[in-house]
């Protein structure tokens, strides 16, 4: 460690106590010294013109901040969105381990002031050349993303962002993908990568937009489609203006999914990704056709093992990472919980009912419940019963006002026509000979029985060439054309 180095930056902190003009702030903590660093940016669009910081905590954390400043001030916004916990470290003379915690807490807060100023005040042009253009890729800190880093990187110019969606004290941070963990892991690996790396917080927009709609679905009886919503209304339209002001023709992630060139080049449609078991084309088919004409699916034409022998290959620490499974603001609770905390949802005692009324049993509120259900509702009665079931119990409806829970025997879920509200059809109606009802199930042979046009539809009714059991109220229906995605609704009673 040089000593001088530090103590310049400790005895002489640059920026320390000093918020410049119409500067953006933001301000994180952690570590294991509980280190606090409020960091401040000033940009002109293209440039960081000025910065600024207070520190809490050990003096490392000081020095660390007073090193993140030297560096970003005058720097291109790109330039300075690639000073990291290494850079940070070398500037100020090489950290210990014990210390490095202090050099994390600085890049966070920068990197989150820098994703404020350029989200409000970004004016990057593109790259020069007729032949040139810039990615924003999309980084969650997981092996898709990062091969998708990979790939763009070795095609152009590249810039990466990762959102913070939500966080919660009681979250498993390494199952989420929208953490400040997640957070700090793709910047890490992004800059590994030689990239820019931008922290984009969009949690009262992920609040407002996804988990206030999730929380009045399950109140109301119905079962809903987060990661629709977010990605069709909420995070990569955010991303795309971000793109915009960072100079970026085209937003990249690490979704599975193509997209297919009709004649008319406004007007592009989601096509199945190559391994239908990554398939992820259901979760975005809610995305405008403005929106996707812009978007980049790397992944579409690989498969899974493929992806990772391209991490592998290429050196990435996430080459054999777990994938997600949970909801980003589930991972580490339950649904029940985490409504209760969020949303006010306390527990209900509430009837099973059969399908004629009778009490099989009693439950602990609807919102646990969702149509298709068989596990957890089980055949014990309770002393009022009327009735005793002797077959498995599926759940056939819900109804909130009453907080009741329907069920009944698996034929009885069974409906060949599927009512959609709030329909959007990329083409006419004609073209859709199949639907898939929940994301990891099976499309189905169906039609739409009016001769509905492009554009939007207050409702249409679906005809299926089988009966299926359990479209649930509240899930996506995803309208397609063979291979092609023409169109979404959300399915209702």
């Amino acid at each position: 460690m040089d000593t001088l180095a530090f103590e310049h930056h400790l005895t002489s902190p640059q920026g320390e106590g000093h918020t410049p003009e119409h500067a953006f702030t933001v301000t994180f903590g952690g570590g294991e010294c509980c280190d606090t660093v409020t960091f401040h940016v000033q940009t002109d669009g293209t440039h960081v013109t000025d910065a600024g910081f207070t520190a809490h905590g050990c003096g490392a954390s000081h020095a660390a901040a007073s090193a993140a400043v030297t560096l970003v001030r005058g720097a291109t916004l790109l330039d300075a969105a690639r000073v990291g916990i290494e850079e940070i470290s070398q500037e100020v003379g090489g950290l210990s381990p014990g210390k490095r915690h202090a050099a994390d807490v600085a890049a966070n807060a920068l990197a989150r002031a820098l994703g404020a100023a350029v989200r409000a005040r970004g004016a990057m042009p593109g790259p020069a050349g007729p032949c040139t253009s810039r990615t924003l890729v999309a980084m969650s800190g997981g092996v898709d993303s990062s091969v998708v880093a990979l790939l763009c990187a070795k095609q152009g110019e590249a810039v990466a962002v990762t959102l913070e969606l939500w966080a919660d004290a009681e979250n498993d941070a390494e199952k989420s993908c929208c953490s400040s963990s997640a957070v700090s892991q793709a910047r890490n690996l992004a800059h590994s990568l030689g990239l820019s790396h931008f922290t984009l917080d969009l949690r009262e927009e992920f609040r407002a937009g996804v988990v206030e709609p999730f929380i009045a679905s399950y109140a109301s009886g119905d079962t809903p489609n987060p990661c629709v919503g977010c990605n069709g209304h909420v995070r990569l339209d955010a991303m795309l203006e971000f793109a915009d002001r960072l100079g970026c023709a085209t937003l990249a992630t690490g979704h599975y999914a193509r997209v297919e060139d009709g004649p008319d080049p406004s007007e592009p449609l989601l096509r199945l990704a190559a391994d239908p078991a990554k398939d992820q084309t259901y979760m975005l088919a809610a995305l405008a056709p403005d929106s996707l004409r812009r978007m980049r699916f790397p992944l579409g034409d690989y498969e899974k093992p493929e992806v990772r022998a391209l991490a592998a290959a290429a050196g990435l620490p996430v080459a054999t990472k777990v994938d997600s499974q949970d909801l980003c603001f589930l991972a580490g609770t339950d649904r029940g919980r985490f409504l209760q905390r969020h949303g006010a949802v306390t527990p209900r005692r509430g009837e099973i009912v059969d399908s004629e009324g009778a009490v099989v049993g009693v439950h602990d509120g609807h919102e646990l419940f969702t149509v298709g259900q068989r596990r957890g509702i089980g055949p014990t009665t309770h002393p009022q019963a009327t009735s005793s079931a002797s077959e498995p119990l599926y759940v056939l409806d819900k109804d909130a006002a009453s907080n009741r829970v329907v069920v009944g025997p698996h034929e009885r879920l069974l409906t060949d026509r599927v009512r959609v509200r709030g329909a959007r059809l990329h083409r006419e109606a004609a073209r859709v000979d199949r639907v898939k009802l929940r994301y990891r199930s099976k499309p189905l042979s169906a039609r739409i029985t009016d001769p509905l046009g492009a554009g939007r539809h207050r409702e249409l009714i679906l005809e299926l060439d089988e009966p299926v059991a359990g479209a649930a109220p509240g899930q996506l229906a995803c309208l397609m054309s063979g291979e092609l995605i023409v169109g979404w609704g959300t399915i209702t009673r």
